[in-house]
């Protein structure tokens, strides 16, 4: 007997004791007959439901060689989450990262967004949106592109084996759409329709999904198309500090403290010690209105000509669109430093300056628009064709685009570089009273400083052709193997509309801008930011649509940034070998898998060098053993072991040979075209224990050898270093006025790169129970828990610059030795757990879930602070269900029941405010009809 066909009959015993009729969705053709004759006996007992997409789950991971998770729908066009991520979340070692208070990308063991490889109906793709201040210009997958109801299932592989596509140090997920031969005979209809609430926005918004399938009598012929669609607002409310800083200011409780741009001799010890002092760079409250449409389809077509053969086309499509207003009130304090008088200050045991009155301040209020959308769409074809009893082939081609534009990104800054009475108090970090003087509500306190337009686009493609082998060789004993041929093209350039008010158009003598009227300003009030008492909630800000009208400023050319042009194009081909094998061991049950994995990339690096443009290849190979092995015990028991080599390949942002010169900053930053892969060990040892019907509980241990890890660099130097034209610096900007106005043309620069550098470690242990209550007693079988926690560890050293210290030799701050810390991978937090508590009778189900993640570093930060990333989070997401009849359901949802605020710190052990917001509950409420 093949080893398919003892898969199969383990899989009918299942059914036949009570397990999911939607194993049947899932089983072979040509066993379906048997699984149905297998569930219709007497003492048959049906589970469907949530529990039955649970048992169908289990069932997958229990017979799979290799360590995978796997998540399945309810019903067809029923994802049991809003969101891919936050279902992903449920699994042991994956963590989500949110954006706009819903998830985006996922951490797998670890190791974040761009070491998992993503694969759409078998084939590697890449699906990029705009998140936070920045877009997504590397390899991670943006979930958030995709509505979940065009998903069917979620696989993650864990472990590496041959015939998984190389690429991923963390996981490889697998994201499936339609199986129209799956479903049953004739014509499926499935609507949905949900009224989507926040608490925050107070707005209802709609979200729609439809399903249509057709199947013929004699199965051999099936096709199907969904769509979803919603429209919704998120409203993020909170303050940020755009991290904390060291400098000099002009005068300190009275006394002056700077001379020009230099300290006065022999400055008193409170000029000395506020200095030295870490302040916030740009204090603010504000609102980040999220506007976002998202609209998806999918499209498959089987045939199955006769038992040998099946031909399966699939499309997706999806158009993910938004709208990120943002609201500020804030005092730039950056690069200002020299003209602020501050008193009543005072300085915490972390140094930092943590409140203080300020006077004659630089008050921006600011306006921001950012319109991006991301088309994303994708084709492939396979042929499953079975040319002998014993031996099959499968061809695979298609591609994949993503294409991620932001055609307006559009700033207007209104100025009062004199105000006087303003405070700030950080006493309570996470929630700062920031206080102005008068005038923040007079639109004639202000001018028209600068304005900001920068529009940019990105473009991913794949192309995959592929063709494997199954060989059953001998009873219990396989063959497999294949080759395959990718390439993978990146392209993204960016343009500026950058200037001040007077750089750009004729200012009265002695004026920084246009002087405001009501005409082109409008009054803000802040909402529920979580500020407390004595802050100020309104102040006047830019009326987008009017100032740019006034100032046309979609019509004023846009410039190129050559460090922003560049592209990547890589060519992976190769083969892969593999056998599977099922035997004995002292009378137990012994399977697995051994092989390996041969890729060759062929990688093309473009970008702008002292302003020409070049380009520069490189090859590079791979080959990757792997072994997975496991051991039964008995019936219910699995010992499972894998070892194997495994590579990422580097970040694309990094690979690019040019570079950008931030010029608020005074920051170059260059990429290495010359970057190695990510290049691991990877070691698993796991315990499954199945000791009941639809129950598991599991402990599994991972390490990862990481022989390589490409580091970032920072280094000082001039502009003139960098062999940059100053053609590249845009009137109007501090780093124009610094290098081409100002006194010092060699004005300091921190040179940012990546390099090779040394190698890193990373081990931890998941547990998890998946517990259905009928363990207990029957009377209880409509209940059950499912939890899981993950523990990590990894050590990289990292070299990071610290404070400035004030030498009295030199009279200034001055730069001290970087240090080394020993610190985890960034993002990777190292502990997390998440719980779900169900009652499932068929009829009414309700869901309680809850999930935990620690602090975690996501960057070594800047201007002398050590690391930087978010405090720990704790979501509590709900959803009830009751069906009517056995066609027509109701629901309600809640996410993020808690309304958690995301802290963002920067330096790791002074924990100082970068930022605090939050994004309020979502209610969904529901109606679906299925005939």
């Amino acid at each position: 007997m093949s080893i398919q066909a003892m898969r199969s009959v383990r899989t009918l015993t299942r059914l036949a004791c009570g397990a999911s009729l939607a194993v049947l969705a899932a089983s072979p053709v040509w066993a379906q007959d048997a699984a149905e004759e297998a569930v219709a006996s007497e003492d048959e007992i049906v589970v469907t439901g949530f529990r039955a997409s649970l048992d169908e789950a289990l069932n997958q991971k229990r017979d799979s060689i290799s360590a995978v998770d796997v998540i399945v729908a309810e019903d067809i066009a029923k994802f049991p989450d809003q969101n891919l991520a936050e279902s992903l979340q449920r699994i042991p070692g994956i963590s989500i990262q949110r954006d706009a208070g819903e998830g985006r990308a996922i951490t797998v063991r670890g190791l974040g967004a761009q070491f998992t490889r993503v694969r759409l109906n078998g084939m590697e793709t890449i699906a990029t949106s705009t998140d936070g201040a920045a877009a997504n210009r590397d390899r991670a997958f943006d979930f958030n592109v995709f509505a979940s109801e065009l998903f069917t299932s979620l696989v993650v592989h864990k472990t590496a084996s041959a015939s998984l596509d190389e690429g991923s140090l963390g996981a490889v997920v697998d994201l499936n759409t339609g199986n129209p031969l799956g479903g049953k005979e004739g014509l499926t209809l499935v609507g949905s329709a949900q009224a989507r609430y926040n608490d925050l926005t107070e707005n209802v918004d709609p979200r729609l999904a439809g399903l249509i399938a057709w199947t013929n009598a004699d199965r051999t012929f099936g096709v199907s198309a969904s769509v979803a669609w919603s429209d919704y607002t998120t409203d993020e409310l909170g303050n940020n500090s755009v991290r904390w800083a060291q400098a000099p200011f002009r005068s300190v409780d009275g006394v002056t403290c700077l001379s020009g741009s230099s300290f006065v001799a022999n400055p008193s010890a409170g000029c000395i010690e506020v200095a030295e002092a870490f302040h916030p760079r740009i204090p603010r409250y504000g609102l980040v209105r999220h506007e976002r449409e998202r609209l998806g389809a999918t499209a498959s077509i089987q045939f199955e000509p006769s038992e040998n053969t099946k031909i399966s086309i699939d499309g997706l499509y999806s158009r993910f669109k938004e709208v990120r207003d943002e609201y500020w009130g804030e005092v730039l304090l950056r690069s200002e430093e020299r003209g602020i008088d501050v008193s009543n200050y005072t300085i915490d045991e972390d140094n930092n300056l943590i409140a203080a009155d300020l006077d004659n301040v630089y008050i921006r209020t600011e306006r921001y628009s950012r319109e991006s959308e991301t088309e994303f769409y994708q084709l492939s074809g396979r042929l499953e064709q079975r040319l002998t009893d014993t031996f099959k082939v499968n061809l695979l081609g298609g591609f994949s685009k993503s294409q991620a534009d932001i055609p307006i990104e559009t700033t207007l800054a209104f100025d009062d570089r004199d105000g006087t009475g303003y405070r700030y108090d950080y006493t309570n970090m996470k929630f700062p009273v920031l206080s102005f003087g008068p005038g923040i509500e007079d639109p004639s306190s202000f001018v028209l400083a600068e304005f900001r337009d920068r529009p940019s686009f990105l473009t991913n493609k794949f192309k995959t052709v592929s063709l494997d082998f199954d060989w059953d060789v001998a009873d219990r004993f396989k063959l497999l193997g294949g080759g395959f041929y990718r390439q993978f093209d990146f392209d993204t350039v960016g343009f500026r509309r950058d200037s001040t008010y007077c750089a750009a158009f004729t200012c009265a003598p002695g004026t920084t801008g246009l002087p405001v009227t009501a005409d082109i300003a409008e009054l803000f009030k802040l909402g529920k930011a979580g500020q407390p008492s004595g802050n100020t909630n309104a102040w006047i800000v830019p009326d987008l649509d009017a100032g740019t009208a006034l100032i046309d400023l979609y019509n004023r050319p846009a410039v190129l940034q050559q460090g922003e042009q560049r592209a990547v194009t890589e060519k992976t081909y190769g083969g892969w070998f593999m056998t599977e094998f099922e035997t004995e061991l002292a009378g137990m049950r012994l399977t697995g898998n051994a092989g390996v994995r041969y890729a060759k990339t062929e990688q093309s690096s473009s970008g702008f060098t002292s302003g020409t443009f070049v380009t520069v290849d490189r090859t590079y190979d791979d080959w990757l053993p792997s072994f997975n092995l496991n051991l039964h015990p008995t019936e219910n028991i699995i010992l499972r072991g894998a070892i194997a080599k495994v590579i990422t390949r580097p970040t694309l942002g990094n690979l690019s040979p040019g570079g950008a010169v931030d010029q608020f900053n005074f920051r170059i930053t260059s990429g290495n075209p010359f970057l190695d892969p990510f290049r691991a060990t990877t070691f698993d040892l796991a315990a499954e224990w199945y000791f009941a019907p639809g129950a598991l509980a599991s402990v599994a241990l991972f390490a990862k050898d990481i022989e390589s890890f490409p580091i970032s660099t920072s280094l000082q130097g001039t502009y003139a270093d960098s062999g940059l034209p100053l053609s590249l610096l845009t009137p109007g900007t501090p780093a124009y006025d610094a290098v081409v106005g100002g006194s010092n043309p060699n004005r300091q620069f921190e040179f940012r790169t990546t390099g090779n550098g040394p190698g890193a470690s990373l081990k931890g242990m998941e547990l998890s129970l998946q517990l259905p209550f009928s363990v207990f007693s029957d009377s209880l079988r409509h209940f059950g828990v499912l939890g899981n926690a993950t523990f990590v560890k990894s050590n990289v050293d990292y070299t990071i610059a610290g404070p400035l210290a004030y030498d009295p030799v030199d009279n200034r701050l001055e730069a001290q030795p970087a240090g080394v810390y020993t610190q985890p991978l960034l993002n990777l937090a190292k502990r997390a757990w998440n719980a779900t508590v169900y009652y499932d009778d068929g009829k009414f189900s309700a869901r309680t879930s809850a999930a935990w993640r620690s602090g975690y570093n996501d960057g070594t930060s800047g201007n002398g602070n050590v690391f930087e990333g978010y405090g720990s989070s704790f979501n509590v997401d709900a959803s009830i269900r009751y069906a009517i009849t056995e066609n027509i359901e109701l629901s309600i949802e809640g996410t993020n029941l808690t309304d958690d605020y995301r802290y963002r710190f920067t330096d790791l052990e002074a924990n100082r405010n970068y930022e605090n917001n939050h994004y309020g509950r979502t209610f969904l409420f529901g109606a679906r009809v299925k005939i």
